[in-house]
């Protein structure tokens, strides 16, 4: 089965930051392979903005080296790298300099059928200087589009001065708030799940869910980021990604997939979802630290072991487990529990929905009782979709029950390759698809429920709990979730 590669118009893509990590670990590897299956062509051009002085040929160098280093081997093709690397220009531009903006608009061409899109990887100290800037230097047009990276802001305060900066200049349809976990193809596949099937939304609500569970794992550390240590768990992975997927779980069905009848949904969800205030923050969230571990034959630092001296005693959470209610009639009583965390035991993300137990069971005299279905939804790694059902063990000799998996493995059904996030979702942008990128009153509601419980922590006195490396966790993740007689789902990770 080969997908389909459907052309997006030429454009000009200028990349401020365009030095920047992101940018070769991330965007340049996913351009090369929307270009290698042929999505655009040279009559493209990707134009990098940055501070440093590199000449077009020393840029070009860059995205072969990214692609040299970040793109599968097997997917490396010198005559596609020649060709791709030609589309590359560069225009060394420090934003607080006026003078240098001319060389910008050298680059750009002012045909109107070519979409020109800004990509501001770059702090948020830079976004509005760039927007004024390009503003005042007639680069903006009606049809133009701009891409913002996080973090947009470290609470709802911040967040809307950057949105009221951008919107100055753009419109709402021409900002897309980028979050990479929406590209995800299983992310996308939840979509088709629950809407592409008459099978499970009948059963999507409180009458027959039990309760769902939102992991996003991660086995490696904060390191040295000075960013991780001004944002946390909370701001970094909660806010934003997490938050997301749980309104993709927990919408109602859209009238189209319209990208603002989608975002309408969502938005209700985040607007439904009960506060976390007063004594409710100590019953239903935990942060975490995770703690170094040292033996014969592996030494892992602690978090505050990767901290400069200055920041020593951090408070900075590198973990949080939560238990959220939507107050809506579909989830009345279905706890959402979500955690999240560095150094963890394993890198994984998935959504696990717990129906609810049957509610007689003819088995008395059956082996092994029955057990609730799960449905699992794995986004990293190994993408797919499980459904955990009982069934009778083959033989003779009396009913045995055995809980079975029905297995749609992405790698195993679909041998092509799977497209990374950001190739769906840069081009998308050329395409003008707001569908997998947030709103501004979805993220400011999203700010709205999160400030609260930050709140609260920075008031507290205790420090975040202390886990160690290689673990799920801070002890009390696991006093969250089994004081409501439940416990997460780890399926021998």
């Amino acid at each position: 089965m080969s997908s389909r590669i459907i052309p997006v118009q030429p454009f000009d893509y200028v990349v401020f930051g365009a030095t920047g990590d992101l940018t070769k670990r991330k965007l340049i590897p996913a351009l090369y392979h929307r270009f290698k299956d042929g999505q655009f062509d040279e009559s493209s051009r990707i134009i990098g903005v940055s501070r440093s002085k590199l000449s077009d040929a020393e840029f070009q160098t860059l995205a072969r080296d990214s692609v040299a280093e970040f793109v599968e081997p097997a997917y490396q093709d010198k005559a596609v790298i020649d060709r791709f690397a030609s589309i590359f220009s560069y225009v060394a531009n420090d934003v607080a300099d006026e003078a240098n903006w001319g060389d910008l608009r050298k680059a750009l061409r002012d045909d109107p059928k070519i979409v020109r899109a800004f990509y501001l990887a770059v702090g948020p100290d830079l976004i509005g200087p760039i927007c004024d800037y390009l503003s005042k230097k007639k680069f903006y047009r009606r049809d133009a589009r701009v891409v913002i990276e996080k973090p947009l802001g470290h609470d709802l305060r911040s967040s809307q001065e950057i949105n009221d900066t951008v919107a100055r200049i753009f419109k709402e349809d021409q900002v897309y708030r980028i979050d990479h976990y929406l590209g995800k193809e299983t992310v996308q596949n939840l979509l088709a799940l629950r809407f592409a099937n008459i099978l499970f939304e009948p059963v999507w609500n409180t009458t027959h869910i039990d309760h769902i569970q939102l992991t996003v794992a991660e086995s490696v550390g904060a390191g040295t980021r000075g960013y991780y240590d001004e944002s946390g768990a909370l701001r970094d992975m909660i806010q934003n990604h997490m938050l997301q997927l749980l309104c993709l779980v927990a919408m109602e069905p859209p009238a189209s997939d319209d990208a603002d009848a989608l975002r309408d949904e969502k938005l209700k969800v985040l607007r439904s979802l009960k506060s976390i205030i007063g004594e409710a923050v100590g019953r239903c969230t935990v942060r975490g630290q995770y703690r170094g571990v040292a033996s014969e034959t592996t030494s892992v630092k602690g978090y505050q072991d990767e901290l400069p001296e200055d920041k020593r005693g951090s408070r900075t959470e590198t973990f949080v487990a939560l238990k959220a209610e939507i107050e809506n009639w579909r989830w009345a009583g279905v706890p959402f529990y979500l955690r999240t965390g560095k150094r963890m035991a394993t890198r994984v993300s998935e959504i696990v929905i717990q129906f609810r137990s049957i509610p007689h069971s003819i088995f008395d005299h059956a082996e092994g009782a029955p057990r609730p279905n799960r449905l699992i939804i794995r986004l990293q790694p190994d993408e797919g979709v499980k459904l955990l059902m009982m069934i009778k063990d083959p033989g003779p000799g009396g009913m045995r029950l055995r809980e079975v998996p029905l297995n749609l493995s992405f790698a195993q059904t679909f041998e092509e390759r799977t497209p990374e996030a950001y190739e769906r979702l840069l081009l998308d942008v050329i395409r003008g698809n707001q569908t997998l990128f947030m709103r501004r009153d979805e993220l400011e509601a999203a700010w709205s429920w999160v400030d609260p419980i930050r709140e609260a922590w920075t008031r507290a006195s205790d420090a975040p709990q202390p886990y160690s490396v290689g673990t799920w966790g801070p002890t009390g993740a696991i006093a969250l979730i089994e004081r409501d007689g439940r416990t997460w789902h780890e399926d021998g990770h």
